[in-house]
């Protein structure tokens, strides 16, 4: 197999946001929307840990009355419903991400947009009526990608840099799961990885071996990251990284 030639002739950056984790508390607007259809999504740290089949099962303690009340078409049109009204009217960018865009969004020489597989009705529309409560313009942005479930974020990253004849290190991913780290070091990218989202610190280095500095653990983290990395206007002696794992020993 031979290397990828690559030329670029400019010197921008990109940044691929992913939206459910990363940008948006998708734990509490899922989890308000199952309380609606009579459903319990358990604690957030045990959301965190379960494997992927069992995400939106909950554990065993949830379990059984979830899997009666999605059991049917009808019951799973009902709960992407709800979903779709709870995100649009509903659901939150974690503190600090709204401001975070508008400065991406405003800077030179950087390239953003927002990837997602959100499972809502319209997933455009309902990420146009979000961001709009934070006085965002979807339309603004550089891109925006629903990506299926059934298909894998590699070639979508590898399609938006090349759209924008990007140089790979110069492309920054920031997503919440092991696939989105995959995909962002498999296209050549760097990766900022949140593990507030929908998996834990632990899950993300121990079991999946992302390397911890590439971890942040709050949403101010991946702010200040996101702007130091960028050379963005960021305060100089964060409290936030005072005890982020990456400064410890051992």
């Amino acid at each position: 197999m031979q290397a990828a030639n690559l030329f670029f002739a400019g010197r921008e950056k990109l940044v691929i946001l992913d939206a459910d984790g990363t940008l948006i508390d998708a734990f509490h607007a899922i989890a308000l929307a199952f309380a609606r259809q009579g459903m319990d999504l358990g604690d957030f740290r045990r959301f965190q840990k379960r494997r992927k089949i069992m995400k939106y099962l909950g554990g065993l303690r949830e379990f059984p009355q979830n899997l009666r009340q999605q059991f049917g078409k009808q019951s799973r049109k009902r709960l992407i419903q709800t979903l779709t009204e709870v995100y649009r009217e509903e659901a939150h960018l974690y503190p600090g991400i709204a401001d975070l865009l508008k400065t991406l969004m405003g800077a030179p020489g950087i390239r953003v947009g927002i990837v997602t597989r959100n499972v809502t009705l319209e997933p455009a529309e309902t990420m146009r009526q979000l961001l709009r409560r934070y006085d965002i313009d979807l339309e603004q942005l550089d891109f925006f990608r629903s990506i299926p479930l059934s298909e894998e974020k590699l070639n979508q990253f590898r399609s938006i840099r090349d759209l924008f004849s990007i140089n790979p290190a110069l492309s920054y991913v920031c997503g919440d799961e092991y696939l989105d780290y995959a995909a962002a070091i498999g296209a050549g990218m760097n990766a900022l990885i949140a593990s507030y989202g929908f998996e834990d610190f632990t899950k993300l280095c121990a079991d999946f071996g992302i390397p911890r500095e590439v971890i942040v653990e709050s949403p101010a983290d991946l702010v200040w990251r996101l702007r130091h990395t960028l050379d963005l206007d960021y305060p100089n002696c964060p409290q936030i990284l005072q005890n982020h794992p990456a400064t410890k020993d051992g």
